[in-house]
């Protein structure tokens, strides 16, 4: 008999074929159902570790964004109409840009003056117009803040610019003197913009101005008029610029508006000199102040 297995041939009888057949067929069977083990214990092995990547991957973008995030951050969005230039030259628009800014929290916002030193207890209020002025042509710094600034620099004082309301001051020379002299006939007070500082801080005060008419501006009987119980009591000291007219009565007319305050002598700078001379009118407020004791 041949052995259906081998395809060999046999000397067994037909019952030891059959047992022998039997058996062939049994370990067959098995070691096919080991592999069928094996595929499956590889197969939840495998599954398992996919899981496991699966978790980990989860775990790592958590933890970024965790990271990223903060409780305390305000949401500003940037200004419409901007535009921020990349490292590759491409602008992007930024109007619908929201970028979060930590801000700290504060019991009170306060408007604060124009620098000086911290603890300043000095204060100059000025009035200055730019534009076309005597002799100098058209300027874009007035020649009173010019002065201002020097005064400021000298003492260590805040400043603070009385700037109209209603800006209506025409440009050119002829036309403004035309509305100074126009606002003097009529006695008016034009209105300022913005709040005064607390002037209880302060124990000395310079206020600047342009002769307007032989007079203070109009727009500065305002400002007396409306802080004269914060002026009273306080050292006051005019300055003026001019084309000729000098101090032009400033300390005088002053004294007769705030009469309960002291008033010192001023100083008065052509405004020829604070655009083409700058060195020369740094030293004349440097002088006049240390005269002062400032």
């Amino acid at each position: 008999m041949r052995d259906i297995i081998t395809g060999q041939k046999s000397s067994l009888n037909s019952s030891q074929a059959g047992n022998l057949i039997l058996k062939r067929v049994e370990v067959k069977i098995s070691e096919d159902e080991n592999v069928r083990r094996f595929l499956t214990e590889e197969m939840i092995v495998k599954r398992k570790m996919r899981i496991l990547s699966l978790v980990l991957t989860a775990l790592m973008v958590t933890g970024l964004g965790g990271c990223g995030s903060t409780d305390n951050s305000i949401d500003n969005t940037a200004p419409q109409n901007d535009t921020i230039t990349n490292d590759q030259g491409t602008e992007t628009d930024t109007s619908e840009v929201s970028i979060a800014v930590e801000t700290p929290q504060t019991e009170e916002e306060t408007v604060e003056p124009e620098p000086g030193s911290e603890n300043s207890d000095i204060l100059v209020v000025y009035f200055s117009r730019t534009g076309e002025q005597y002799t100098v042509g058209v300027i874009d710094k007035g020649n009173t803040a010019i002065v201002a600034e020097m005064i400021s620099e000298e003492t260590g004082a805040d400043m603070f610019e009385v700037i109209p309301e209603d800006d209506h001051y025409p440009m050119t020379y002829s036309e403004l003197t035309d509305v100074a002299k126009q606002e003097q006939n009529d006695n008016a007070r034009p209105a300022y913009a913005g709040e005064v500082p607390d002037l209880s801080q302060y124990s000395t005060i310079f206020i600047g101005a342009p002769v307007w008419w032989g007079d203070w501006p109009m727009i500065m009987y305002t400002f007396f008029e409306n802080n004269k119980e914060g002026l009273a009591g306080k050292t006051l000291i005019p300055f003026s610029t001019h084309e000729g007219s000098g101090l032009s009565g400033f300390d005088k007319k002053l004294s007769s508006a705030c009469p309960d305050a002291t008033v010192l002598d001023g100083l008065a700078i052509r405004g020829n000199d604070c655009q083409n001379d700058q060195d020369s009118v740094r030293e004349d407020v440097s002088e006049w102040v240390t005269g002062l004791d400032y």
